[in-house]
């Protein structure tokens, strides 16, 4: 099991069973969740917000209990920008701050604790998701966390304040990746020398075609399941819309390479970026429905070269220099790969599109 606790503005949900429908082997075993009073050792909460528009500190969210144990828990944003957790158990105290590292108020990031108790490591990071910018910072130490305390996070209907707006808050019984994320559903069709085929299918040493025609070969595929709401909530894509021969269900974050006379003449580039969630018009573009947790793949490609999914012209995974900080590789879904072999990304030369130049376009290409 991996996701066993998921709430938002749509309702909250929390089984010792799992939410996901088929949850792939994991480094660890299974936890024993049986009792009431059982402690998860390892394990994430992940929290997104946007944040209050004003510069107050902000308790984004948290718990206080003084029975059968006390213990609380506490994640909230500083006056000067940063996030701190306080994490109480009795008369232990976990406290990890990151300073000065949230962006404009108004703009969704994504904060995530995670926890190794026997491993006596954790780690508490920001990411934005707009900009791809993270920062992380170790938490030593830390205790396991009993169940109940975490089905008392996801029910507790006053888990938001005022002011914020809490988008997601989800819990998992393993320490979960940050960083690089996988964006396809896996039977989205990538275009091989052979034919297309699922982007799950693929495997490494298969070679995939790219925009420019070229065969290149997989370096990784890299799976992942998360919440389905969020930064995560699918996007249906649909066809004949940017080139699709078929429509495809994938992230929000997934790129998708657009050009065209109308793009060059709006934006005076041949081509552009467009994230997938600023095409969402009921039109080209749909929210997704789906169950409580999706499953996403991505390859990894030596020089970041851009795929042919469904016919559309889509963003491989793109790591930048994952490999250069070693921290944050160590916290990502390709921590088990050598890194002596990761490649470096440079920079896309494509650039991408700000939401509301993203909508214009869709708008026009809809109508």
């Amino acid at each position: 099991m991996a996701w066993i606790g998921i709430a938002g503005p749509h309702g909250h949900l929390f089984s010792t069973q799992g939410l996901e429908a088929d949850t792939p082997p994991g480094r660890h075993a299974p936890p024993d969740l049986s009792s009431p009073d059982s402690l998860l050792a390892r394990g994430t909460i992940l929290v997104e917000a946007t944040l209050s528009p004003d510069r107050r500190p902000q308790t984004l969210v948290g718990f206080n209990r003084d029975h059968p144990w006390c213990s609380s828990l506490s994640l909230s944003t500083l006056p000067g920008g940063g996030v701190a957790l306080v994490l109480t158990q009795g008369t232990d105290v976990i406290h990890a701050t990151l300073p000065d590292r949230l962006p404009a108020r108004g703009e969704t990031v994504r904060i995530t604790y995670a926890w190794d108790a026997p491993a006596r490591h954790g780690r508490l990071s920001v990411e934005h998701p707009s900009s791809g910018r993270i920062f992380l910072t170790d938490v030593e130490a830390p205790k396991p966390i009993p169940l109940s305390d975490l089905r008392l996070l996801v029910h507790d209907p006053a888990w938001t304040e005022p002011g914020g707006e809490i988008s997601l808050l989800a819990v998992s019984t393993t320490p979960e990746p940050i960083g690089p994320q996988p964006t396809l559903r896996p039977d989205v069709p990538i275009a091989t020398p052979g034919g297309y085929k699922p982007a799950g299918s693929l495997r490494t040493g298969d070679l995939v075609r790219t925009m420019t025609g070229q065969s290149v070969p997989v370096l990784d595929v890299l799976h992942r399941t998360v919440p389905a709401s969020g930064s995560f909530a699918p996007v249906h894509l649909r066809a004949p819309y940017f080139g699709l021969r078929r429509d495809i269900v994938v992230a929000p974050d997934q790129h998708l390479v657009i050009g065209g006379s109308d793009v060059e003449y709006t934006f005076g580039r041949e081509r552009v970026l467009v994230p997938a969630r600023h095409l969402v018009n009921g039109t080209s573009a749909l929210n997704e429905r789906s169950g409580p947790t999706t499953r996403y793949v991505q390859v990894l490609l030596p020089g970041h070269e851009v795929l042919i999914a469904a016919g559309a012209p889509a963003e491989s995974l793109f790591i930048g220099r994952l490999r250069r900080k070693r921290a944050l590789l160590a916290a990502s879904v390709l921590h088990s790969y050598p890194r002596a072999y990761l490649p470096e990304h440079a920079q896309s030369a494509y650039r991408v599109l700000k939401p509301y130049e993203a909508m214009t376009l869709a708008a026009q290409r809809a109508a």
